[in-house]
């Protein structure tokens, strides 16, 4: 039996993640959403809807009492804002805060809270969903700086726990799901929710502990940090 956990799971990329592994025998899900209450369709494929706020202190707070002592094999921290500001002119203190909190600390806590979890688990896998957007060294065009910033401190992070934890047997990767069409993505992305999801459980999948600390792209490819 291998036990998920998926942050941010009541739609697009996460939702398809729960659909996708729910046909996989020997599977146990647990999915998070807001309000839970609402997540109808997650609530027909996993086996437990945890309520989570990655931006909340009080929900990260609770998130212990509320999984305890479960074994989870794989986190998949999926769960993530867009922003607004696309000028330096553009800058609030308050969106850089919310838009760190949710996509760079956010997964860092979740992680801190399930860890004993994972370390009962087999599979001790973080899996991070960052943004190519995060890549440094791809960046030619600036914009975009609150969502950039907190994908570029994600993958720091993510490579931080990952050093960290390697001795301990765990895999702690950051991977980019394409340019897809989900709400942040919109409509003319060239990928379907169906086509990324498949593509980075693959990659999951095929995970290697000699692997851990690698940024890579949907399709398995490595990327530039």
């Amino acid at each position: 039996m291998t036990t998920y956990f998926i942050t941010g799971a009541n739609r697009g990329l996460g939702l398809e993640f729960a659909r996708q592994l729910s046909k996989r025998a020997e599977t146990t899900i647990i999915g998070t959403a807001r309000e839970p209450e609402k997540a109808t369709e997650l609530a027909r494929l996993v086996h437990d809807v945890v309520p989570l706020d990655v931006g909340d202190p009080a929900s990260l707070g609770a998130l212990a009492e509320r999984v305890k002592d479960r074994p989870i094999d794989v986190l998949i921290n999926n769960a993530g804002v867009s922003s607004t500001a696309k000028s330096v002119s553009e800058l609030e203190l308050g969106e850089l805060q919310r838009v760190f909190a949710v996509n760079a600390f956010g997964p860092l806590l979740v992680a801190r809270a399930l860890l004993p979890n994972l370390r009962a688990g087999k599979g001790k896998t973080v899996f991070n969903i960052t943004s190519m957007l995060g890549s440094i060294g791809k960046n030619t065009g600036g914009s975009s700086y609150p969502y950039r910033g907190s994908k570029a401190a994600l993958n720091m992070l993510t490579v931080c726990m990952a050093n960290e934890l390697e001795a301990e047997g765990f895999t702690c990767v950051v991977v980019h799901p394409g340019w897809v069409q989900t709400d942040m993505g919109g409509p003319s992305a060239p990928l379907t929710v169906e086509q990324s999801v498949a593509a980075m459980l693959k990659v999951l999948d095929g995970l290697k502990p000699g692997e851990t600390g690698k940024f890579f792209n949907y399709d398995g490819k490595g990327l530039e940090w």
